[in-house]
């Protein structure tokens, strides 16, 4: 599989002119440890491209291995196939994407309606995406993207035959302009305001899970993996 360049600074990412927001710069953050955790704790990625012209927008599964995203889908899909593949012993363009992940932590409810927000944290990946054509990326690519939603999960399901795998296109986009943005706290009322009769406060959100349902034909006899039992 080939490697990653490793990152000039081990911490952080480098901030560019796409990752610097105008409006509350004080909320972005470039830190490495912090972009991973948020990427991983997270199920639904929205992968923002041009087509024809015009914007689309797709959510999606995806998963991380060290400093890639990886992107499945049909081998018929716009944008994979968009992202395409090595031509004549070259790689080709490639896609350019946007690629985004959000958390909601809680509603952020102020004495006026101007200043009503969410607590949230976030991050933005700006970059080409290529299509995985290496068989031993692609079974990783396809690994991670399975353990991404349940940990554990690639090694105790039925791998990908060589029937799915032709069906199957990933496209890998590099962790290389990236940036998190994370908001807290309170409502930043105006001071005028802070004496009106409104109720204001967060209401905090919590991911959590219900029991695991099992399939209606699940042989009885075969217990709950461990890694359900600790979600």
């Amino acid at each position: 599989m080939p490697e990653t360049a490793p990152p000039s600074d081990p911490a952080a990412y480098r901030p560019t002119a796409r990752t610097v927001p105008t409006r509350a710069r004080e909320r972005a953050a470039y830190d490495r440890e912090l972009v991973h955790a948020l990427l991983d704790e997270a199920y639904i990625c929205h992968l923002g491209f041009v087509r024809d012209g015009a914007p689309a927008v797709l959510p999606t599964l995806y998963g991380r291995v060290g400093e890639r995203l990886y992107v499945h889908g049909s081998t018929g899909s716009r944008p994979l196939r968009m992202a395409g593949g090595p031509h004549g012993g070259t790689e080709a363009p490639g896609l350019e994407v946007c690629l985004t992940v959000t958390h909601v932590d809680g509603l952020v409810l102020a004495r006026s309606a101007f200043h009503h927000s969410v607590n949230y944290r976030s991050v933005v990946v700006h970059g080409i995406a290529r299509q995985v054509t290496d068989t031993e990326e692609r079974r990783t690519a396809l690994d991670a993207i399975v353990d991404h939603v349940v940990p554990g999960r690639s090694h105790d399901s039925r791998p990908a035959n060589d029937r799915e795998l032709a069906a199957t296109a990933v496209i890998r986009l590099d962790l290389d302009e990236v940036s998190a943005k994370v908001r807290t706290g309170g409502p930043n009322d105006d001071p005028e305001d802070t004496g009106l009769p409104h109720w204001a406060g967060v209401v905090p959100l919590a991911r959590g899970y219900d029991a695991p349902v099992p399939a209606d034909d699940l042989d009885p006899s075969i217990t709950l993996p461990g890694y359900l039992s600790v979600l």
